[in-house]
């Protein structure tokens, strides 16, 4: 039955996920994803114009006019820009063409909580343009001039975006689901973008190798200063990770400094922090399946709580001044270098607070923490570089 059926909204031919109702096949992959679609009724505003009040770095630049000039030439994009490139920005150029050319956009990302922190940022760069914002619980429109959504809402978009721009293609839940990445594929009629930090090696090859494709490197941060390269502290015993914690936590809260300490598991986020809340105030724990999330990242944002103990729920998509990283356990087998590098891009983000400490406290070192060490060397290498190199440039 499998090989006479293939999903059309997700791509899926396996046996094993198809189903018969009233002897019709049906596919089990995807069944939970019904809800509404566009209307394509909308009548698209009269002046999408892009309008920032600061000026994109010289490397910024490159990138987005080799954007908008691949995209016009036809070519799918994958961008690798470390964290904390102004990778957002990079695609507001591309972005201004698609909507006055009256053609469809989208920008999607995995994580829920990531679209609703870009839409304020889309609405300053894009005043006098209808944002629709869809995620889980938030569907009612689903019509405008720019579409913000989770790859989850994609399925709603069949053969619908002229330009798909996917942030943080490597994140969890869209990395290595097939449900989603069909539902990506198949909402496009055009071209499509990839963002990423940490792109696995086997889609960059793809990239290189493919005549229909185009590789863009972004090795500097917007603010020209070095990422901050991690240290490591290695303490054998739990206990003496804790007392290290600790006192790494006092010292934060002294300097009027907020930390985030990664943990490996959400049951390690209450665990940990029932063992230093009353040695380290003020702070709080979040993860995935903490009701109130947004409102505890939100007091952290604003100071109620000077650390949180988290997930890798808030490995991507923060920004924070002043923001000290600890990974707590960072031997564990949940880090490999790609989340380790990420976890560290949240570190010295804001062109006013540049620097910032970031620990990887385990047991013991592992060759996940020096790649991803020598991964953050070897960009600061090329910044080096760059800005050696227009030196020279600027002498007379």
């Amino acid at each position: 039955m499998g090989n006479f059926f293939i999903c059309d909204k997700c791509g899926n031919s396996d046996p094993l996920y198809i189903g018969l109702l009233n002897g019709k096949p049906y596919c089990r992959r995807c069944i939970d994803f019904i809800g509404k679609e566009p209307d394509d009724f909308y009548i698209p505003s009269k002046e999408n114009n892009l309008k920032i009040d600061y000026k994109l770095t010289e490397e910024q630049e490159r990138i987005s006019n080799e954007l908008l000039n691949n995209y016009k030439n036809g070519f799918n994009q994958l961008v690798k820009a470390v964290c904390g490139a102004g990778k957002t920005e990079l695609v507001f150029k591309v972005i201004e063409f698609v909507m006055k050319n009256n053609l469809k956009v989208a920008f999607s990302v995995p994580r829920r909580d990531v679209i609703i922190d870009l839409e304020s940022r889309f609405k300053e760069a894009f005043p006098n343009s209808k944002i629709v914002t869809i995620y889980g619980g938030h569907t009612e429109d689903l019509e405008g001039d720019l579409i913000l959504l989770t790859t989850h809402q994609l399925y709603r978009f069949k053969n619908y975006f002229d330009l798909l721009i996917i942030d943080e293609i490597d994140a969890f839940p869209y990395n290595g689901d097939p449900v989603l990445y069909n539902f990506a594929k198949n909402s496009i009629r055009g071209n499509f973008i990839y963002l990423s930090a940490t792109p696995d090696k086997k889609i960059v090859n793809e990239f290189k190798n493919n005549s229909n494709c185009k590789l863009l490197n972004l090795d500097v941060r917007y603010h020209m200063h070095p990422i901050p390269e991690p240290q490591i502290i290695i303490k054998r015993f739990f206990i003496f990770r804790l007392i290290y914690l600790i006192k790494k936590l006092r010292f934060y809260v002294s300097e009027n400094k907020p930390c985030l300490v990664f943990v490996p598991t959400i049951d390690d986020t209450k665990k940990v922090f029932n063992f230093i809340k009353n040695l380290a105030k003020p702070g709080y724990f979040v993860n995935s399946k903490s009701k109130n999330r947004s409102k505890i990242i939100e007091d952290f944002k604003f100071g109620k709580y000077k650390y949180l103990i988290t997930t890798a729920v808030l490995e991507r998509g923060v920004t924070i001044k002043d923001l000290q990283v600890i990974v707590f356990n960072s031997n564990h087998k949940i880090y490999n270098e790609a989340s380790l590098v990420q976890i560290s891009g949240r570190v010295g983000r804001k062109i006013d607070s540049y620097e910032g400490e970031v620990i990887f406290l385990g047991e013991k070192k592992t060759k996940y923490m020096a790649e991803a060490i020598s991964n953050i060397q070897n960009s600061n290498k090329i910044l080096q570089n760059l800005l050696q190199r227009n030196k020279k440039e600027q002498l007379p």
